[in-house]
């Protein structure tokens, strides 16, 4: 019964420590995104000013 109770604990562990590397991989995913479409914006930004200026 020992082993079982210790067993459960340590897939209950386990899970959360998934849950919560799979919410830090989401939240670096996001972060890369956003991070993309402001340096596109920017080169974009920047080769306007080339062919403006």
């Amino acid at each position: 019964m020992q082993a079982e109770t210790t067993t459960n604990t340590k897939c209950k562990q386990d899970t959360s420590l998934d849950e919560e590397l799979s919410d830090v991989l989401i939240a670096i995913s996001v972060i890369s995104k956003r991070l993309s479409r402001k340096l596109i914006q920017q080169q974009l930004n920047m080769e306007g000013e080339n062919t403006n200026g």
